[in-house]
């Protein structure tokens, strides 16, 4: 047993490595070919890689104002019969948030919350703006949404219920096919 031991002592150590290297006078290390190879290998694969990688980020702030916007207007229809249920009148919501809200977009509105979090408004891509910030109770109250450094303005119609973009192509609206993109 105590032989047994000694002999996987002696081979799974370093000691072994060290003995061969010296006499036969090689030391380990990489030749410069295969250090080439692997420098080119990883420059093909980040030259494939990095377009794809910017393409799927796009992607995402599209779906991520795709689901913005359905959860924009799943919020007004839950207000909508919110009050229709209770009676009240008027059924659809006048304002979407505080007129004044530059930081709490679609959230705190006069008959209660669109959406139980707001968003900030900013103006990078993803992020939401609102227009109409000075006029006390606006009929259409325009938002705009930052996509791939343009921004699609949409807007609330309050005595319709309806929060929609501009889908009419002309060259008044350059951004129609991103609000298609975003409301299909």
């Amino acid at each position: 047993m105590l032989v047994l031991h000694w002999l996987v002592k002696k081979l799974s150590g370093n000691h072994l490595k060290k003995r061969l290297y010296n006499k036969a006078g090689f030391h380990p290390a990489f030749t410069m070919i295969e250090l080439v190879f692997v420098i080119v290998v990883l420059g093909i694969l980040a030259a494939v890689a990095i377009p794809k990688l910017a393409a799927s980020r796009d992607d995402a702030v599209l779906v991520k104002g795709k689901s913005q916007i359905s959860a924009i207007r799943s919020g007004i229809a839950m207000q909508k019969s919110k009050r229709l249920l209770e009676g009240t009148t008027p059924f659809i919501p006048r304002t979407l948030d505080a007129n004044t809200s530059t930081t709490d977009l679609f959230h705190g509105g006069e008959y209660g919350n669109i959406l139980e979090y707001g968003f900030n408004s900013a103006t990078n891509d993803g992020s939401w703006d609102k227009l109409d910030k000075t006029n006390p109770v606006p009929t259409n109250i325009r938002y705009r949404f930052y996509l791939e450094n343009t921004n699609v303005q949409f807007t609330y119609y309050s005595a319709t219920g309806i929060f929609d973009c501009n889908k009419t192509t002309g060259a008044t609206n350059p951004n129609a096919d991103k609000c298609k993109l975003l409301t299909q």
